[in-house]
């Protein structure tokens, strides 16, 4: 459990930053570390898989034929979970309560006017998409599974700040793809040698880039130019997103301010790597985010 939520502390823009109310902070924490716990079983990443999947009545690894099915029978196992978390949740509830830690720490998160199901099976469904899908055709098949994988998020936060509305919801959309987008720029070469490209197939032929550009030590032109034009694909959705902003008052607007202003400092962070995201990993620089979160936090976008 410390493992997973351990990388909160890895994210472009702190997870549960200390100016919220701990309420908040405990609130936050507890959706990030469901949406981390599936990622990495979706990754295979986790520190126990065999004791992982004991805990939630799955099948251990030694008794799946291989990796991708024991991954796909995990996150079964985890929706079963979640669907303890609503149950248990609710007023005079006399069910199993949820078997781990993680879930159970949702519980508390059950009952709110705002908060469903559906943005966690979401996180879930991403997941099993990753076991089978490594290559996205076109941009609006990557925003297509950026409604699974980072939209919820987003949703979340609003539901659990009780403010969602369609129009909040639409422009948090905007800016969770955008980010979703954008950690996939930082991660190229990590993604390739897991055998993952986010990079658009379309994308790559327009600017001639072949999968095997994507392994070499270092971006060549043609691979920047790509880059290029996938950071401005995100800059734009941040900008139609970051209105989100000005929607909202306190600490809130603090906090998705500066969610925005992690988005921003990456592809800054981006571009000061001269859009080679193969020779390096870009990180945001903290002075640049936090004055990029104080401005966007004052113009309220």
């Amino acid at each position: 459990m410390g493992d997973t939520l351990d990388k909160a502390a890895r994210e472009n823009f702190p997870v549960a930053p200390g100016f919220l109310p701990a309420a908040w902070r405990d609130d936050l924490m507890a959706v990030y570390g469901f949406a981390r716990l599936v990622d990495d079983a979706g990754d295979g990443d986790l520190a126990d898989p065999a004791g992982t999947a004991e805990l939630l009545g799955a099948p251990t690894p030694s008794e799946q034929s291989d990796d991708t099915t024991f991954r796909l029978g995990l996150l079964d196992a985890l929706e079963r979970d979640l669907d303890r978390v609503f149950e248990s949740g609710m007023p005079g509830a006399v069910g199993e309560r949820p078997r781990h830690p993680l879930l159970r720490a949702l519980v508390p998160l059950v009952g709110r006017p705002d908060v469903t199901p559906e943005p966690f099976r979401r996180l879930i469904e991403a997941n099993r998409v990753d076991q089978t899908v490594a290559r996205y055709r076109t941009f609006d098949d990557l925003v297509g599974y950026c409604t699974l994988s980072a939209d919820p998020v987003g949703r979340l936060v609003l539901a659990l700040a009780g403010v969602s509305t369609p129009q909040r919801i639409v422009l948090s959309d905007r800016i969770c793809t955008a980010l979703q987008v954008i950690e996939h720029l930082q991660d190229v070469a990590e993604d390739f040698a897991n055998g993952r490209i986010y990079l658009p197939a379309s994308d790559m032929a327009r600017f001639r880039v072949t999968e095997a550009d994507l392994g070499r030590s270092s971006a060549d032109d043609r691979v920047r130019e790509l880059v290029v034009f996938e950071a401005g694909r995100a800059r734009t959705l941040l900008d139609h997103g970051a209105p989100l902003v000005g929607t909202v008052r306190g600490r809130l607007r603090l906090l998705l301010a500066g969610f925005t202003a992690g988005g921003y400092a990456a592809l800054a962070a981006i571009e000061a790597a001269g859009h080679d995201v193969l020779a390096v990993q870009p990180k945001p620089d903290k002075r640049r985010l936090a004055m990029k979160a104080a401005a966007i936090f004052a113009k309220g976008r």
